[in-house]
């Protein structure tokens, strides 16, 4: 797991970030009793997804790794040979 390097990216990072910013200000906002700045902190949380999926596909999220295909390659293959009908209809008997 830690070869895929699983949110580990910049557009992961800023788009928690930014969403961390939107739940506090919504927290503080509830506190508050604020309507308008709860919405404000749901509209920077919305905000912080959409950063991190921009950032993502201008290249600044997870790139492919040959390795990790590969490894992923060969387990459909395996799991795909286990249960060929040959392989379910043998363990029947």
């Amino acid at each position: 797991m830690s070869a895929q390097a699983h949110g580990h990216t910049p557009a992961a990072w800023t788009g928690v970030v930014i969403s961390f910013v939107g739940f506090c200000v919504s927290g503080a906002a509830m506190i508050m009793a604020s309507v308008l700045l709860f919405w404000v902190g749901i509209l920077v949380i919305l905000g912080g997804g959409a950063v991190g999926l921009a950032m993502k596909m201008a290249g600044m999220g997870k790139q492919p790794n040959e390795q990790v295909e590969k490894y992923k390659a060969e387990f459909r293959a395996a799991r795909e040979g286990a249960t060929a009908p040959e392989a379910v209809t043998a363990g029947a008997h």
